[in-house]
């Protein structure tokens, strides 16, 4: 009796349910299958084979990489260009870096846009203008080298 009277208390504490209201079911239309193709699991099974191989095979240590004779041919300076950098044939990458030390010490380089050089009495006479860019620096230097 007593657990009549406790489930008789619970009903009357708990509201009664709401029954949800029913749904309308839409007619289904039939869909057209798509037709996916397979993939072959072979290359799945090549690409984890791949990483074994590159581990067994040893390289060889890389040759060092040679000059090409034509940049390392002497070459004699001109007068003009010969007050700047000496008389004495050198080749082409050796010019280029003694004219860059040449810039450097006497602070020649353009200040507001680093990539003009201003020239002063020697390298005018190389460059026949009063300011040239870096990037004609080697046509420039090439017109007084034989």
């Amino acid at each position: 009796m007593a657990t009549a009277k406790k489930a008789a208390k619970k009903a009357a504490k708990k509201p009664a349910a709401k029954k949800a209201p029913a749904k309308k079911v839409a007619a289904k239309k039939p869909v057209a299958k798509k037709v996916v193709a397979k993939k072959a699991p072979a290359k799945k099974a090549a690409a984890k084979k791949a990483p074994a191989k590159k581990a067994a095979v040893k390289k060889a240590p890389a040759k060092k990489r040679t000059p090409n004779p034509a940049f390392m041919k002497p070459l004699t300076p001109s007068a003009a260009l010969a007050a700047v950098i000496g008389n004495t044939p050198m080749p082409r990458t050796e010019v280029t870096k003694k004219i860059w030390v040449y810039i450097k010490k006497h602070g020649l380089q353009d200040h507001a846009n680093k990539r003009n050089i201003n020239a002063d009495d020697k390298l005018r006479a190389i460059f026949g203008k009063a300011q040239a860019s870096m990037f004609e620096l080697g046509g420039l230097m090439n017109k007084h080298l034989s």
